[in-house]
């Protein structure tokens, strides 16, 4: 365990380095910090956190940086989580409460968080598993033709058009759309196969096959792996930190456009809890230069997708960790709300 005086000069080198972009020497951090040691306890600290493989040294300067490493213990002893302003607080909220859809709060909230934290932002779209029934609507587009509108808890809507193996009645289809609804609404979609099963027995021969066909359709959508979908925005920001990325930023970027990875990392966030991946603890090989910051977002406690950001290890963590917080947190009501 390192000591409470060795845990600060952790945290004075990360600020320094995440601030300055340069090597950190003891002598900047003993002028800059109220560490109340002198410069040759400061140089013995780090001589200490560097054999213990928290800082290293990068080149022959005295300079010395975090590791992936003391990354993580800073993140996980040393940083309080920087609450927004009141002012940054009433933008989120007016942002993203303008949206009209689903796809514009997901699209709005992309481009929020590139904004805010000055990464890369990856956000998933809510997951039907986790969802419930808020609506099924029925449209008769010609006699044997019916749309089925599905439409969710968290304002997802899903179309699929049905081919009736018989023409099917506008009064037929109301009374279809009122029985399923009343089965089905404020349901768990695991729970709409057993709830529909013997839906087609209560209907007159002729109807039955008709009742099926919609009903297959129905199921299909709700198993679909449709929750696989994400958007990401910000991908410019990494011009930023070139220097950030060993030879070159390609491997991030080819890392970027592979959403099965993505979607992997995101799911290694807890359902509302905050995760940080920091280096070498993402396993996909173009992303070991990178942080990855995620938490989920729903209401209350279940998270029914998660949100984050992606950038190089030399991260404000304290301030984008409090960024992403907040505008999941936001997303949730508004999700909550519509």
């Amino acid at each position: 365990m390192l000591s409470e005086r060795r845990l600060e000069v952790l945290r004075a080198i990360v600020q320094d380095y995440v601030g300055t972009e340069e090597p950190v020497g003891s002598k900047a951090l003993t002028e800059r910090h109220n560490l109340q040691v002198s410069p040759a306890t400061v140089r013995n600290d780090m001589a200490a956190l560097e054999e213990e493989g928290y800082i290293a040294q990068p080149h022959t300067s005295a300079g010395r940086v975090p590791t992936d490493k003391g990354y993580r213990l800073f993140v996980d002893k040393l940083a309080d989580v920087k609450p927004l302003t009141t002012a940054e607080r009433r933008a989120i909220s007016s942002f993203l409460e303008g949206a009209v859809d689903l796809d514009d709060v997901v699209g709005r909230t992309v481009r929020l968080l590139a904004t805010l934290t000055r990464q890369v932002a990856v956000v998933q779209y809510p997951s039907l598993s986790r969802s419930t029934v808020r609506h099924v609507e029925l449209l008769s587009l010609a006699p044997a033709r019916v749309m089925l509108v599905l439409i969710t808890d968290t304002g997802r809507v899903e179309q699929r058009m049905v081919d009736c193996p018989a023409p099917f009645g506008e009064t037929s289809l109301a009374d279809l759309r009122a029985r399923l609804n009343s089965r089905i609404v404020g349901e768990r979609f695991a729970e709409v196969p057993a709830l529909v099963q013997d839906l087609p027995e209560s209907f007159d021969n002729e109807d039955r096959g008709t009742v099926s066909t919609v009903l297959s359709t129905l199921l299909e959508t709700l198993v679909e792996e449709t929750e696989e979908r994400l958007v990401i925005g910000g991908t410019a920001n990494l011009t930023r930190f070139g220097q950030d990325f060993p030879l070159t930023i390609r491997p991030v970027l080819e890392a970027l456009e592979e959403h099965v990875v993505l979607l992997r990392l995101l799911g290694e966030a807890k359902d509302t809890g905050m995760t940080v991946r920091i280096g070498h603890e993402n396993a996909h090989e173009g992303l070991t230069s990178t942080s990855v910051v995620a938490v989920g977002y729903g209401s209350g406690n279940e998270a029914v997708a998660k949100l984050g950001v992606v950038g190089p290890t030399r991260m404000d963590y304290p301030g984008t960790m409090g960024a992403v917080r907040a505008v999941a947190r936001y997303v949730g009501q508004i999700l909550a709300e519509n």
